[in-house]
């Protein structure tokens, strides 16, 4: 693997790394205050970017496709929070660190092997 493919990696794993740290917050958050309003589709984001993560961080073959699913649930979750995150600022955080992950994961979907 090329050191320029190396970093895109890191980028991606980093902001998986946001993502996890924000839908957990963001899902505990929901879960203190007896509300549901975004927690599943946090816990949800959560799971996908930590498999996404473990995967490039163990340069599997199939890192691209497990970014696809990663890009896709991200997306979801950000469009899920942006409808509170005037309202706490833990939705804002999990809205802008899902939509940087969705971002970094895109740019792998190319090397998707299935």
């Amino acid at each position: 693997m090329l050191d320029s493919e190396m970093h895109n990696l890191q980028n991606c794993i980093a902001a998986c790394q946001e993502a996890i740290r924000a839908c957990q917050t963001c899902a505990a958050e929901d879960i203190r205050a007896g509300t549901s309003l975004c927690a599943l589709i946090n816990l949800d984001c959560s799971d996908i970017c930590t498999a996404t993560m473990n995967a490039m961080a163990r340069n599997s073959l199939h890192h691209g496709d497990f970014a696809a699913v990663c890009a896709h649930v991200c997306r979801a979750c950000a469009t899920a929070c942006s409808v509170h995150a005037e309202i706490h600022a833990h939705y804002a955080a999990c809205q802008i660190a899902c939509e940087k992950c969705a971002s970094e994961c895109v740019k792998h979907v190319k090397e998707r092997h299935i």
